[in-house]
């Protein structure tokens, strides 16, 4: 038996033991490993396209197939591409279209529209490019609604819908290295010659579906979160799902868009029956409306300084003060207190104070559920033990409580999922549960191929695909451009930075992008690439760096999920395609000087005679 004590104090309880609680952490690890990793879930294909399907569109837009030569083509009209266009104008491009799978702007706002669908980190640092269109958001945590809504004010703010093509998909990217351009066509016959393309498909953009035994048995009605079905259910996404009140419903899936929509669920429904393999850590929402004082208080320049000053927080490094101050930087704060506590004592332990940090959060959590579900039994299914970014954090405060409804069931699996499906419900420990409807909270694709998740093969010099270039280890300047793809950006995570506020690296990567192309457009290249030398110097960075946040965040002693690759091995290629591991303070700061030295190191320009 090991000591309880290793000093748990602030925050923990006298007879806090750590050594039990790492291995409490291993053993929920261990029973949720599983050797197909991403194969256990099926790609939306086939039978299963249905769940990619518009809902929300009432009749398909028609118009005429074009055939056409474009300086900019941006994929995607999500955050990521309306932030790519804004920074494209501000650099004086005109000529730019937009192609859109979705009705309309909005991205990831456009397809969530579920019940209770809201951002979890901070709208006044989410939203991007506030300052820029003199917009404050009506809440805290602004709701999909309003996400949708401010999407289309950029689009209109910055003239985005004239070129744009919505409802449309790119269906292949291949360079014709003689023009200088990107050939790109569409799923409406389009092919349009663009001299730049960049990519904001966005991380979680395709729905994913657990494999589980007879998925295609089931009799019922279903659908996924991302594509809300109101027309059965009822109500819309402020609730009153009045169309349940006579139904049998399973939720597969606890995650961040379960732990939001269950809640409106519980209230209609006959009968609940919530599926769960992790419990998620679900803290403090405390929602509330923007203060008008505070928004006219603001001074210029306030929205970069609030962003940076929590990304700065989630990252580690203190600050003055903490200006968001909720559940994400609450973690930060325990650290500081521990530090200042053991600095006291001489020179602190790092390691052991990020851990008992976490315990500490992760303790709250797991007390606050006790404190909101009635039924210990039920309680204890809903603790999660593993660290606190092990799983993104869920911030509600309506989950919780729901368990105490006498038409709501958990079901806990016990880390194991979903036994299988019949033709009238669901199976988990023997036991057939009989349902009306299943709901896949499933969410999306992440840890698959990037050219699977995109939708279409990147071609790039001499028909070689860029997923057949990475194969044996991702090559690429700042995780945005790569050798023999000239012209093309690609705006994700990987060899760039990871921040829990995703939108402020589109802001720097746009703004990144647009400086490049920019320039090329200013001195008449019809070029630019990436130095080979260039491409290898910053993998090989990228190893040396390591894991870095992400080893925190998803590491091997995590729970298995998307950000550990369902607690697979990568193989040694895999160590390439990590985020930059100086954390993404560092990678910004890079970026900004390399922009600020002016002589674009690792960039070729060049001039086709065509």
């Amino acid at each position: 038996m090991s000591s309880p004590s290793e000093d748990p104090k602030p925050g923990l309880p006298d007879d806090f033991d750590a050594t039990a609680m790492r291995e409490r952490y291993r053993a929920e690890r261990d029973k949720r490993l599983r050797p197909d990793g991403n194969d256990q879930y099926i790609e939306v294909v086939g039978d299963f396209a249905r769940y990619l399907e518009d809902p929300y569109v009432e009749q398909r837009l028609e118009r005429e197939v074009l055939t056409e030569d474009v300086e900019v083509l941006v994929i995607g009209g999500g955050f990521g591409g309306l932030q790519m266009g804004a920074r494209l104008r501000d650099a004086g491009i005109e000529d730019l279209r937009i192609i859109e799978k979705g009705g309309d702007f909005g991205g990831t706002w456009y397809w969530n529209r579920y019940p209770g669908a809201q951002c979890d980190i901070e709208s006044y640092i989410y939203l991007p490019l506030l300052e820029e269109v003199g917009y404050i958001p009506t809440e805290k945590y602004a709701f999909a609604k309003e996400i949708l809504e401010y999407s289309q004010k950029l689009g209109r703010h910055y003239g985005l819908y004239e070129g744009a093509l919505f409802e449309t998909e790119v269906t292949d990217l291949t360079w014709d290295d003689e023009a200088s351009r990107w050939i790109v066509t569409t799923d409406r016959g389009d092919t349009l010659r663009a001299r730049f393309v960049t990519m904001a498909n966005g991380p979680l953009n395709r729905p994913k579906l657990p494999g589980i035994p007879g998925v295609e048995d089931f009799a019922g009605h279903t659908f996924h979160t991302s594509r809300w079905d109101y027309d059965y259910t009822g109500g819309g996404p402020l609730g009153g799902l009045d169309r349940l009140h006579d139904k049998t419903v399973a939720v597969i899936g606890t995650g961040a868009t379960a732990i939001q929509c269950v809640p409106f669920l519980g209230e209609t429904a006959k009968q609940l029956y919530v599926f769960q393999r992790t419990p998620s850590s679900v803290d403090v929402r405390g929602n509330k409306p923007t203060d008008p004082d505070w928004a006219a208080s603001l001074d210029p320049g306030w929205h970069k300084q609030r962003m940076e000053n929590f990304n700065g927080l989630v990252s580690g490094v203190p600050q003055p003060e903490d200006l968001v101050d909720d559940g994400w930087t609450d973690l930060i704060g325990k650290m500081i207190r521990r530090f200042k506590d053991a600095m006291q004592e001489g020179a602190p332990d790092v390691p052991k104070i990020l851990e008992m940090a976490n315990f500490e959060k992760m303790n709250e959590i797991r007390q606050r559920v006790d404190e909101l579900v009635d039924d210990p039994a039920v309680a204890d299914k809903l603790k999660p033990y593993y660290q606190m970014f092990c799983k993104r954090p869920t911030f509600n405060d309506d989950f919780l409580p729901t368990f105490n409804r006498p038409n709501v069931e958990l079901v806990d699996t016990d880390g194991q999922g979903v036994e299988r499906i019949t033709e009238k419900g669901l199976v988990v420990a023997g036991v057939e549960y009989e349902v009306d409807c299943i709901i896949y909270a499933t969410g999306f694709e992440v840890g698959t191929a990037y050219s699977r998740r995109a939708g279409y093969q990147i071609r790039g010099r001499g028909g070689r695909t860029l997923e057949q270039k990475w194969e044996a280890g991702m090559q690429s300047l700042h995780g945005m451009q790569s050798h023999d793809f000239p012209n093309c950006f690609v705006m994700h995570m990987l060899q760039a930075a990871f921040t829990a506020n995703f939108p402020h690296l589109l802001e720097e990567q746009t703004t990144h992008i647009a400086y490049i192309v920019g320039h090329a457009l200013e001195v008449g290249a019809t070029k630019v690439e990436v130095t080979r030398e260039a491409e290898e110097a910053w993998a090989k960075l990228i190893i040396e760096k390591g894991a870095g946040a992400l080893g925190a965040l998803g590491g091997p002693e995590c729970t298995p999920g998307y950000y550990n690759n369902e607690g697979q091995e990568r193989d040694s290629s895999a160590a390439q395609a990590v985020p930059y591991g100086g954390g993404s303070i560092e990678f910004f700061e890079l970026l900004a000087k390399w922009r600020a030295s002016g002589d674009f190191e690792g960039l070729e320009f060049g001039r086709s005679e065509a």
